[in-house]
């Protein structure tokens, strides 16, 4: 490890306080605070001293992320073989997902990364290590089969609207990895919502039926898989959203870490299981029908709600706030599902509505404290009567 520090710190030296390349110091820095803990500390103002970075903490999401990106990678060549009839094994799959996933994941990387970079080299700064975690998200919520040149314009959307235009990491108000998929839906709808891209195609594309279990509803049309099956993962989507087991491995280790909030989880769970019953009583259309406990397992919801609802910049702040925000991310999402033929998803809009009220109601939390604490107060010092 010496060697590399030596190695870094001789590659640095050119981009040091003033010396020639000193504007280009926070790209150089970026490669550097990647592979070593920083060699500095904070010196004045009021800071909370912990051993717990930026740093630290996105790489906990993303082993977070891991386990059901893995089968996500399995589950793209299951359906590809699965549904072409052709006979395979567990590595066949693994090895066609990641021909599908990886190149997907080094464009998000890439343009992301590189906008960021310069922005950095812009304006001053250094690279901060949110994009790690955004990175990854982005290819996982997207269909397989989606070009590679609508993945990168969509990140530099997101990157550049949602998080570099309100002042980069920490000031976003929307959800980055969420926008670049907004993005995608409304640009290129087809390629989004078509039931055809859910699985990566084959030769004999003619014969393949890759729509979502939820777009299946939608049209009208019989679910054919089981609950198991559901909850598993092993049916078209999104590549790693499809798996409720594998994103409860991922929530266990948030919470277990206190990285995500288990308030916004619950809250999300118990919003939607409610609405989902009540709509259960009613029954007008397929997706009403569709069982309450279905709706939790099925399409991106445990996902959305475990990775993307718990964001800590875009969501609610407070203690309450999470609990109000959780709740109507849960609400809106089958609200959306159930009348919005045209996208049936439901989630992904939710989590982005949810984004732009949190503020307000943590406002409204906070000023709820503050009445709350002033009644208490008045009533010590008014004397009895």
């Amino acid at each position: 490890m010496n060697f590399i520090r030596q190695r870094i710190d001789a590659i640095k030296k050119p981009f040091g306080k003033g010396q020639k390349w000193e504007r280009f110091a926070p790209a150089v820095n970026a490669f550097d605070t990647f592979l070593f803990v920083p060699n500095h500390t904070t010196q004045k103002g009021a800071h909370i001293r912990d051993g717990v970075d930026l740093k630290r903490t996105m790489v906990t999401v993303i082993i977070a992320l891991l386990p059901a990106f893995i089968y996500g990678v399995y589950n793209t060549g299951y359906q590809y073989f699965i549904q072409s009839g052709l006979a395979f094994t567990f590595w066949d799959a693994m090895l066609h997902g990641a021909l599908k996933i990886m190149p997907m994941v080094a464009v998000s990387y890439g343009v992301g990364l590189a906008i960021e970079f310069a922005f950095a080299v812009y304006r001053g700064h250094e690279v901060n290590e949110g994009y790690l975690v955004t990175g990854l998200l982005v290819p996982m919520i997207m269909p397989v089969d989606i070009p590679l040149w609508m993945v990168g314009l969509s990140v530099a959307f997101a990157v550049f609207i949602a998080k570099e235009a309100f002042g980069g990491t920490g000031m976003n108000i929307l959800n980055p990895a969420l926008t670049a998929r907004a993005f995608a839906f409304f640009a290129y709808p087809t390629y989004m919502s078509g039931n055809k891209v859910w699985v990566s195609e084959a030769s004999n594309v003619d014969g393949i039926s890759g729509e979502t279990v939820l777009g299946s509803l939608a049209a009208g049309n019989d679910v054919s898989y089981s609950m198991f099956d559901m909850f598993v993962g092993a049916i078209p989507g999104s590549i790693a959203e499809t798996s409720t087991l594998w994103v409860l491995v991922g929530a266990a280790i948030l919470i277990l870490t206190g990285v995500g909030s288990w308030r916004i989880m619950v809250g999300g769970v118990l919003g939607a299981a409610v609405t989902a019953f009540l709509f259960n009583l009613w029954g007008a259309n397929a997706l009403m029908s569709f069982d309450w406990t279905n709706h939790l397992i099925v399409g991106g919801f445990a996902f959305g709600v475990v990775f993307m609802a718990t964001d800590p910049v875009s969501a609610a702040q407070t203690t309450k706030g999470k609990w109000i925000y959780g709740l109507l991310v849960g609400v809106f999402c089958i609200l959306i599902r159930v009348f919005n033929p045209a996208y049936p998803e439901g989630v992904m809009l939710a989590i982005l509505l949810m984004n732009v009220f949190a503020p307000t109601i943590d406002h409204y939390v906070v000023e709820g404290n503050i009445k709350r604490r002033k009644k208490r107060l008045n009533a010590t010092l008014t004397p009895a009567t």
